[in-house]
């Protein structure tokens, strides 16, 4: 459906066409965000996450109830940014009718941007109880190194 086709000339009307996934023509070029962009957005703001510094570490929780381990991935791009997604399929039951459909569908994806001292070598995950808990450990700064220069007199 494209909302031109009603009298409307907007961009702003092309933006809500794409936010909520009418279909679009694939010759079809706006300024508009792509729409990979735009799901990508909601995918992130429906993902409730926290991050948390510790003394020698720092650990992200994100809620996924009803996840099954094995769709979540954990990666890291461009070795500081650490990308959590996954998919959360509705199980298809021969003779259901849904009466009311609240629970979320759909990708899911959180981005965190690592600190300098984050070490992703040593990154740990661990899922338990729908709720999956990223941790990351801090580099040590190096020794502070000191040389001592013996003083001659003249």
């Amino acid at each position: 459906m494209d909302l031109r086709n009603l009298g409307f000339d907007s961009r702003l009307f092309g933006i809500l066409e794409d936010m909520l996934d009418f279909p679009e023509e694939p010759e079809k070029s706006r300024s508009n965000p792509s729409r990979a962009y735009v799901r990508d957005a909601k995918a992130m703001a429906a993902t409730p996450a926290d991050a948390v510094e510790y003394p020698g570490s720092y650990v992200f929780v994100v809620d996924m109830p009803g996840i099954r381990a094995s769709e979540i991935k954990v990666q890291i791009e461009n070795d500081n940014v650490l990308v959590v997604s996954g998919e959360r399929k509705r199980e298809k039951e021969e003779g259901a009718k849904y009466l009311s459909m609240e629970r979320r569908t759909g990708k899911f994806m959180r981005r965190f941007a690592l600190p300098e001292n984050a070490n992703v070598d040593t990154m740990t995950a661990a899922y338990q109880d729908g709720v999956l808990r990223v941790a990351v450990e801090k580099v040590r700064p190096p020794e502070p190194k000191t040389k001592t220069i013996e003083v001659k007199a003249d």
